[in-house]
């Protein structure tokens, strides 16, 4: 049976089930959180502390989560995760129903929900390949299903249900993401246990971040593949941080028109997921990589200069199309290429380096709206985007990308008894 006519396991649609409910309570979280900022203050440094909390357990805590996930069992990790995300939530619902939420609370929360996303993300991460046998064209079918669902829930009817949801009450989104939380929990724990590679030596904690995170570093396609989201998250930071109120102030519409503005990028984003393994095919996995960056840059170039809500939406439609098909390919081919037991280091590395940036784009998006204008930060985010894509365009070439799939090919993982050396091309593409 070819690659292309194998079916998913079925341990796989409970896994999509699980990310697809989660996804549904986070986008109504999504569009929740920064509207009950706005009721509490209108600072845009206010509001980028609020942003930023949920990235600071990746800048402190992203390769030694990762190294932990490398050493416990990665179902139990991800149900657990979720059950504690289910029960913090209830401490804002509450407090909103006692008029005590507060801007450090609602802080609070969103970095302590980033702890548990750390530990799920990294976790589902790992266990994915584990479940399809590490096979590429399986994986790119699956991330493919996985952003396409996550995107639907989170996008498409998350966001309008939250803006609608806090009409009800500020209690009610909140409530609404702690159940889905609650379900995701219940469903993963479901899942079917994998054979993994676990290192027999037992070295110290950091030592194996350590070792994880020299992985990523040595090999220039790894490399390129984590360089994007990071330098990438400072200018989507810097753009969601003012988004809500560019919005309102801006482009004059209210909060259900900010979920609708959020649901286009939704759509663009479930277009470009549903078309990344096409595109993958037609031009190479690592030319598909640096379109999609590009088209994100003139996405955001787009919004910085809109006049109304319709030119705003088709700009974020079509920002979401090429991070859809971004955030299909890229996890899909590091997923292929990376050993088993250093799965968790290196995807937790990965994103560590994204996160990192991260609460610098939030800051710098708050500091340039507070010093200049609201659409500033918008072009100063187009720019940095445009720029990366320049950058790394030849770390991720197809040559590099063709070259590493084929050295990951002729054998499964090296073994628990020692560490994989990265795949090392030649500097020219």
């Amino acid at each position: 049976m070819s690659t292309d006519m194998k079916k998913l396991p079925a341990g796989f649609g409970r896994l999509w089930t699980a990310q697809t409910v989660s996804s549904l309570g986070d986008g109504v979280t999504h569009a929740a959180l920064p509207l009950l900022a706005l009721t509490l203050t209108r600072d845009p440094m206010a509001l980028a502390v609020v942003t930023a909390a949920g990235t600071l357990p990746w800048v402190l805590f992203g390769v030694l989560g990762g190294a932990l996930v490398d050493r416990w069992d990665r179902r139990s990790t991800m149900w657990i995760a979720d059950a504690l995300r289910a029960v913090l939530l209830a401490i804002p619902a509450v407090a909103s129903v006692l008029d005590l939420l507060s801007v450090p609370l609602l802080a609070a929360v969103t970095f302590l929900l980033g702890l548990g996303g750390l530990l799920f993300d990294t976790a589902a991460t790992a266990y994915l390949p584990d479940l399809l046998g590490r096979d590429p064209a399986l994986l790119e079918r699956a991330n493919s299903r996985l952003r396409g669902a996550q995107t639907a829930a989170s996008g498409f009817v998350g966001p309008p249900a939250g803006s609608a949801l806090l009409a009800l009450g500020r209690a009610v989104p909140l409530v609404a993401d702690a159940v889905s939380f609650a379900l995701s929990a219940l469903l993963v724990r479901s899942l079917p246990a994998v054979p993994r590679s676990v290192p027999e030596a037992r070295e110290s904690l950091l030592r194996q971040a350590r070792s994880g995170a020299a992985y990523v570093f040595r090999d220039r396609l790894l490399l390129g593949l984590a360089l994007r989201p990071a330098v990438g998250n400072i200018a989507f930071l810097a753009v969601e941080t003012v988004l809500a109120l560019f919005a309102h102030d801006r482009l004059a519409v209210d909060n259900v028109g900010y979920g609708l503005l959020l649901t286009a990028e939704a759509t663009g984003g479930l277009l470009g997921a549903g078309i990344a393994t096409f595109l993958g095919r037609r031009l190479g996995t690592g030319t598909a990589l640096t379109c999609t960056a590009a088209v994100e840059g003139l996405a955001i170039l787009g919004l910085a200069s809109a006049g109304n809500a319709y030119v705003a939406g088709l700009a974020l439609a079509v920002c979401g199309a090429g991070m859809g098909a971004t955030m299909v390919l890229g996890p899909s081919l590091r997923q292929a290429i990376v050993p088993a037991h250093l799965m968790g280091r290196v995807a937790s590395t990965s994103r560590m380096l994204a996160m990192c940036a991260a609460p610098f784009g939030a800051f710098l998006g708050g500091w340039l709206a507070t010093a200049y204008d609201l659409r500033t930060p918008l072009y100063v985010a187009a720019g940095l985007l445009l720029t990366m894509t320049a950058v790394t365009a030849t770390m991720t070439s197809n040559r590099r990308v063709e070259a590493a799939l084929k050295a990951a090919a002729p054998a499964d993982d090296p073994g628990p008894a020692q560490e994989a050396e990265p795949v090392r091309q030649g500097a020219s593409d």
